[in-house]
C-alpha cells in the first residue's frame, strides 16, 4: 500500500511561487508515474502535471506550461511541483497522485490508483 502526503500549500500573492512537496511511503515508488492534480470549488478535478518513473519525461497542462515544473527523487521518494507565476485562477486544492499506468506519462484521474488528502494553494488578486 502506497501512501501519499501533500506539503507547502498555503496564501501567495498573484506573481508569487510555491512548492509543493508529496512524501510517498513504500518501496515501488519508482514504478509509478507520479501526477499533480487540482480541484477548485464547483469544479471537476483537472490534470495539472505529469513524470515518468525516471523523471526523464514530464507533461504539462496548457494553463501550468511554462510556470509549473514537476520533478521527482525516487531516492527520497518524492515528488515536487515548483509554481511560478501564480495566477488567482490557480487557487485550488493541489493532490498528489501515483499511476502504476504503462505509458510513460498518465493525465487521466481515474488511472491513477492512490491519492494524496491535499493541499490547498490560494492566490490573492
Amino acid at each position: 500500500q502506497t501512501q501519499l502526503v501533500e506539503s507547502g500549500g498555503g496564501l501567495v500573492q498573484a506573481g508569487g511561487s510555491l512548492r509543493l512537496s508529496c512524501a510517498a511511503s513504500g518501496r515501488t515508488f519508482s514504478t509509478y508515474v507520479m501526477g499533480w492534480f487540482r480541484q477548485a470549488p464547483g469544479k471537476e478535478r483537472e490534470f495539472v502535471a505529469c513524470i515518468s518513473r525516471s523523471g526523464i519525461i514530464t507533461y504539462y497542462a496548457d494553463s501550468v506550461k511554462g510556470r509549473f515544473t514537476i520533478s521527482r527523487d525516487n531516492v527520497k521518494n518524492m515528488v515536487y511541483l515548483q509554481m511560478n507565476s501564480l495566477k488567482p485562477e490557480d487557487t485550488a486544492v493541489y493532490y498528489c497522485a501515483a499511476s502504476p499506468s504503462v505509458g510513460s506519462i498518465e493525465t487521466m484521474w481515474s488511472q491513477y490508483n492512490y491519492w494524496g488528502q491535499g493541499t490547498q494553494v490560494t492566490v490573492s488578486s
